[in-house]
């Protein structure tokens, strides 16, 4: 699956799940975070796709996906994405 068209699918299970993407410049990654009782994920839009795909992903993650249909193909890359940060927690 091509960059784009994962991000665009990790912003629909974002809808789905009633959260709000937010993309901002600035010297962070993003992530999850609930602003006056509203659930957001905040997005550096100057990363490179690949890792704005990751945020997203790491983001939903918190939330929470397992009573959730996600495309097989999304899940493995969301697992991924967390097996890498897990990884790299590790390593440091």
């Amino acid at each position: 699956m091509k960059v784009d068209q994962l991000i665009l699918e990790l912003e629909e299970v974002a809808q789905q799940l009633g959260i709000s993407i937010r993309y901002e410049k600035g010297d962070f990654e993003g992530g999850y975070c609930i602003l006056r009782d509203s659930k957001m994920l905040i997005v550096n839009k100057r990363v490179h796709p690949q890792k704005k795909a990751a945020v997203l992903a790491l983001g939903l993650n918190d939330m929470g996906l397992d009573n959730m249909f996600i495309k097989p193909a999304l899940r493995e890359f969301i697992e991924d994405e967390v097996v890498k940060v897990r990884r790299e927690a590790r390593q440091a």
